[in-house]
């Protein structure tokens, strides 16, 4: 409860390997409309997946079992990507938000690793990020 009035109700769901993804939703709070959009990132006219959140699933195993239980619950999941160091699973929350379960596949503590260089190519449709129609046409790739 508020105490200028209305309420916020916060709820915290497990994504596995102790870590949590977590929501609030104000309804009647002074300042807060009742309707808004949730995605960052059409606020920012980029494409779904720019920002988005990622949890570690473990294993290439446990990788596989997560997108066997989304898929099993309709959610709409990607093929696994293959990164350099890494494999990832997208998909998307019920606000659009891109989210990720990903491992790592190699030790990634070394110093070529830190640094930010171009380490694959893939496909913007891999990533989920193919929805440029939600851009404004300044930001549309030809």
């Amino acid at each position: 409860k508020v105490k200028e009035g209305g309420q916020i109700r916060h709820v915290f769901f497990d994504t596995g390997r102790d870590q949590l993804l977590a929501f609030m939703e104000a309804c009647g709070v002074p300042g807060i409309p009742a309707e808004y959009d949730a995605g960052i990132n059409r606020g920012l006219g980029v494409p779904s997946g720019f920002y988005h959140f990622a949890f570690e699933a473990g294993s290439v195993a446990a990788l596989e079992e997560r997108r066997q239980e989304l898929l099993a619950k309709g959610v709409k999941v990607t093929e696994v990507v293959h990164h350099d160091a890494a494999k990832s699973i997208y998909f998307k929350d019920p606000n659009g938000l891109q989210l990720e379960y990903c491992c790592f596949t190699r030790d990634t503590g070394t110093e070529d690793d830190v640094r930010m260089q171009e380490r694959f190519e893939l496909s913007v449709q891999a990533l989920g990020l193919e929805d440029t129609e939600r851009l404004p046409p300044s930001h549309r790739r030809g």
